[in-house]
């Protein structure tokens, strides 16, 4: 009976050892638009990130609920990391195409695409420390 429960104690250790396809909050992300790959850590793409501010300051004005312009009320759990990634890389939004974008700084552009991808459908895991505060 000691044989069996050592053994499946070091299996578990080995499993739990391995790198993680088992944690939803993603670490690095590709940028299409940029050609580059980056580094997410909780100050550039968390909840007190610039890419959250901005999303709140630029974004929220038209996209939230009971809004009269017509913008669907968004927030971060709207898409998937792909999702958001699809609406950045093709700018197919309206308001993209009708130039609203164009006030906000392509930097500020990836911080608010960070935030987004970092937190977007699918990505919360409640046992992750960065997640846990």
């Amino acid at each position: 009976m000691l044989r069996i429960f050592s053994l499946f104690a070091l299996i578990t250790m080995v499993f739990s050892c391995l790198p993680g396809n088992t944690m939803a909050t993603p670490k690095e992300r590709y940028d299409e638009v940029t050609q580059t790959c980056r580094f997410l850590d909780f100050y550039n793409s968390g909840w007190v990130s610039e890419g959250s501010k901005i999303f709140t300051q630029s974004c929220k004005n038209c996209h939230f609920q009971g809004n009269d312009k017509g913008a669907p009320f968004l927030y971060s759990e709207s898409k998937t990391m792909k999702g958001w990634n699809r609406v950045f890389a093709t700018r197919y939004p309206a308001c993209a195409a009708s130039g609203a974008w164009d006030g906000i700084s392509k930097e500020d552009l990836i911080k608010v695409n960070d935030y987004l991808f970092r937190n977007a459908a699918n990505t919360y895991d409640a046992n992750d420390a960065d997640d846990c505060g």
